[in-house]
């Protein structure tokens, strides 16, 4: 029985060690991101990712330090997939199409913003935020066609 018991946890361990490895490395990057130092937070998560690949918490995470440090195409690319991902839950693809908005926000994509707003909203109808943020992006756009047809009446 003590064999076993020794052998089980020599198997174990590498799980057991990566598990804790994973976990330090996101509590780290959460405590880095708190104090706004957004890269290594960035760098942090990163670590997750190489010991868990598959970590949700680390991508989310990773995506909003990107935003954050304005690297808005990476970030865009993290939230895309999170939000497209089958495995997501309705919680976290709803979040995700949200900071997607705002990464396509950033970068004046009104028309994609929009969409994956009306997505995030049709996942999570309650979210005042994500329902805001849609309609500054359906003003911004309208304003925005508005201007290019006084420019080309115009320029006649």
């Amino acid at each position: 029985m003590a064999k076993k018991i020794k052998l089980l946890l020599i198997f174990l361990a590498p799980v057991l060690c990566s598990a804790q490895t994973l976990h330090s490395y996101l509590r780290k990057g959460n405590d880095s991101y708190k104090k706004q130092n957004f890269k290594q937070a960035d760098s942090l998560y990163r670590k997750a990712l190489k010991v868990d690949s598959n970590s949700v918490k680390a991508k989310f995470n990773l995506g909003d330090a990107l935003y954050k440090q304005n690297k808005m195409e990476e970030a865009e690319g993290y939230f895309k997939k999170l939000a497209e991902d089958k495995n997501s839950d309705d919680k976290l693809k709803a979040e995700s199409y949200h900071n997607l908005g705002n990464s396509l926000l950033k970068q004046n994509k009104l028309e994609e913003s929009i969409e994956a707003y009306k997505k995030s909203l049709k996942i999570n109808p309650t979210d005042e935020e994500t329902r805001y943020n849609l309609a500054y992006a359906q003003k911004k756009l309208k304003n925005q066609q508005q201007q290019q047809q006084q420019n080309e009446c115009e320029n006649g």
